[in-house]
């Protein structure tokens, strides 16, 4: 699908939509509980979607409810699947369940699309390896087979926290109590943080502590839970609004646990004009020029994209550091932001873990979304908020996370503003 994007920006209200990486915690919870829960405040992304099916085949009984879905769960003890379990494109998806596969003790196999399956799984191969047990990765498929025993785990902590969150939700399930060291540096921890809130809400707890502590035994237990809105997607509408004022994010919890909620210590430090009202996070032109700045990317790395977006309309010259981790994602965020700001004249540098931009005027063109969600989402922004003519291929990737992404960018823009073809 291709989606052009025309000067015609108005300004106005944006709904954040529910937060994936909690709506992915809660929903897994549930489904390792003893009776129903009702998850509501989900949006049924791609992503969602692939988590709540894979549940489903390891034995959870999902239903539709108004908002949401009515889980019950497998009481700790998952089902052996029938067919091999689709995760889609969602890594956080294929990490988390490996532990808990490994549970079901006999084998099981994932598949996926896309990218996922080049995506690193080198922290469970080793440590299936080193426990004996198979775990074998070919093409756009992966067996695995456990049951992974109680004991001392140490993991990685620069490669990806979703291994750590895998390992968390599944441990307690143990006989046996375990322990977890990460070794540093731990990147994307605020994430890990949501995974063991998740878990306290369902009745298993862990020190918040490293190395983490693990009783074995525990059990999951079913409860009620509606998701709070996501930082990472309002990040697109936020930094429009910061560029170009007139603009409220609804939805969003100003005290959340989510790491790119640092969002707004970016913002702030680059000299956006917001306020809270009303419960809306609102955005009114700036009173001077943005200025650049020197942003850390390790417990944030979904922000990249659409913080190069940013940098563009940001006087002199702004750094993020340690986006080593955004090549590993949908597509290598780096070399697809690399190759599209250059395409619409902004200027951007890389090395192995540093992007440097400038801030600088934009002409119009045609991009590609290297079918990335976050690629697409930020050219967009970019397009609007420089007032030029921007045609985007490969526009259906946004429904990894949010499927109504062009409606709603459309409710801040003129009639026509947003043409899409297919």
């Amino acid at each position: 699908m291709r989606v052009t994007v025309r000067p015609g920006f108005a300004g106005g209200t944006a709904a954040a939509i529910p937060s994936k990486s909690i709506s992915h915690r809660a929903l897994i919870c549930a489904a390792l509980a003893e009776g129903t829960s009702r998850i509501t405040g989900l949006a049924f992304s791609q992503d969602i979607t692939a988590t709540a099916h894979a549940l489903a085949a390891f034995g959870a009984r999902i239903e539709p409810i108004p908002g949401g879905l009515a889980v019950t769960g497998v009481a700790g003890r998952p089902h052996l699947p029938n067919a091999p379990v689709n995760c889609s494109e969602s890594g956080s998806t294929l990490r988390f369940l490996i532990p808990l596969a490994a549970a079901c003790g006999g084998p099981v196999t994932f598949v996926g699309q896309g990218r996922l399956m080049q995506r690193p799984q080198t922290v469970y191969r080793d440590l299936f390896a080193a426990r004996g047990l198979p775990f074998v990765q070919e093409g756009d498929r992966l067996t695995l087979s456990g049951p992974l025993p109680g004991g001392a785990y140490t993991v990685d902590g620069s490669v990806s926290s979703q291994f750590i969150s895998g390992l968390l939700l599944a441990l307690p399930l143990l006989a046996g109590d375990s322990t977890l060291d990460v070794t540093p540096p731990f990147e994307s921890r605020s994430y890990v943080g949501l995974t063991l809130s998740a878990m306290a809400r369902a009745g298993v707890l862990v020190t918040d502590e490293i190395p983490y502590r693990i009783n074995g035994g525990q059990k999951y237990k079913s409860y009620n839970f509606s998701v709070e809105g996501d930082w990472s997607n309002a990040a697109f509408p936020a930094v429009l609004g910061a560029v170009r004022g007139g603009v409220a994010v609804t939805g969003l919890a100003p005290d959340s646990r989510q790491g790119d909620r640092a969002l707004l210590d970016i913002l702030t430090y680059c000299g956006a004009n917001f306020t809270w009202r009303d419960g809306a996070l609102c955005f009114e032109a700036p009173s001077r020029p943005l200025r650049a700045a020197d942003a850390d990317l390790a417990d944030c790395p979904d922000l990249g994209p659409i913080l190069m977006v940013l940098a563009l309309f940001c006087q002199g010259k702004t750094v993020l550091r340690n986006t080593r981790r955004l090549r590993l994602k949908e597509s290598d965020r780096v070399a697809a932001m690399e190759a599209e700001i250059r395409a619409l004249g902004g200027r951007i540098d890389s090395d192995e873990n540093t992007v440097t931009l400038y801030g600088g005027p934009l002409h119009g063109g045609c991009v590609d979304s290297h079918n990335d969600h976050r690629i697409a989402m930020s050219l967009a922004v970019a397009a609007l908020a420089a007032g030029v003519e921007v045609t985007v291929t490969g526009a259906q990737a946004v429904a990894k996370s949010d499927p109504d992404f062009w409606r709603t960018l459309a409710g801040l823009c003129k009639e026509g503003t947003i043409v899409e073809t297919h």
